[in-house]
């Protein structure tokens, strides 16, 4: 079995700190581990589905128990574990403030419990390292690019969302009927706190955790798995499966390459800004890129 001195967000340390991907066989019982592990994601999270989600569930928990690694065994036992607190509680975009506290414990827990029981166990998987290691111009590139892309595809989004799906996305978010500069800024706030969340736990921890045991499609496509049901439970239905699957492959690939947090969370950042953009545009037509900056925000 090959294993690699790299492991996504970790740049080679002395070897008394160095963190090995394992780069496990696939095998079919691994398979069948990983499938159980992405359909009782889809089932619990997005779904509801708990009774079907939960055998699935035990399914999964029955094959992490019995495989014979022991890294695999802890690891993919933190993600069942944080799948499983996410699946039990409404995850939804309103602005009140116990909307707030109830998501905010659930999302502070997975973000730390896991940390913390790393640094315990396999010390320096989860690592919150937002500086390059390695400085590329494709990141710089891909960054910049972000500006437009993410006007032109929340645009695409908006549009098919209403025409194929008879949904109009930016309603997700419950606006007062007058512009509020402080509803404003409760929704700013709200979205990019969540937006920082989303790297932090899909990336730096589900992303970190599978990337350090399989190797770079697998780990990928299993968080873009975890990115896409929570997001979609959130507020991105319809057309939204796609793009925001294609968007998590993108962020998870960018940290692969960059072993960093500051590309992921700025790109994430300017999606987010015009996501507030065009909701504040939605329920309030004067309003526009310039909202952040209008008198009395």
């Amino acid at each position: 079995m090959q294993q690699r001195h790299r492991l996504t967000g970790i740049h080679p340390l002395p070897s008394s700190q160095v963190i090995e991907s394992l780069d496990l066989e696939l095998t079919p019982k691994r398979k069948a581990m990983l499938a159980c592990f992405a359909v009782s994601t889809v089932l619990l999270i997005p779904a509801g589905q708990l009774i079907a989600g939960g055998l699935f569930s035990l399914a999964c928990i029955g094959l992490i128990a019995t495989d014979p690694e022991t890294k695999l065994r802890r690891r993919m036992g933190i993600l069942m574990g944080c799948v499983l607190l996410l699946g039990a509680i409404d995850i939804n975009p309103s602005l009140k403030n116990e909307n707030f506290i109830a998501l905010s414990i659930p999302f502070a827990l997975v973000i730390t419990i896991p940390a913390i029981i790393q640094h315990f166990g396999d010390k320096g998987v989860i690592r919150y390292r937002f500086w390059p290691v390695h400085w590329r111009k494709h990141d710089l590139i891909y960054t910049i690019l972000a500006i437009p892309l993410a006007w032109v595809v929340l645009k695409s989004y908006e549009w098919g969302n209403r025409e194929l799906f008879d949904n109009e996305l930016f309603r997700q978010w419950a606006m007062p009927a007058e512009a509020d500069d402080r509803e404003i800024r409760r929704l700013f706030v709200g979205i990019n706190l969540v937006g920082i969340w989303d790297e932090l736990f899909f990336v730096n921890t589900c992303f970190a955790l599978l990337r350090s045991l399989f190797r770079f499609r697998v780990a990928n496509a299993i968080q873009a798995v975890i990115y896409t049901a929570v997001l979609y439970d959130m507020a991105f239905v319809g057309c939204g499966v796609f793009i925001v699957f294609l968007f998590a492959w993108t962020q998870g690939s960018m940290f692969e390459k960059s072993e960093s947090l500051l590309w992921v969370l700025i790109v994430h950042l300017i999606v987010d800004y015009f996501l507030v953009a065009f909701i504040v545009q939605h329920y309030y037509p004067d309003y526009g890129l310039d909202f952040l900056w209008r008198k009395g925000f």
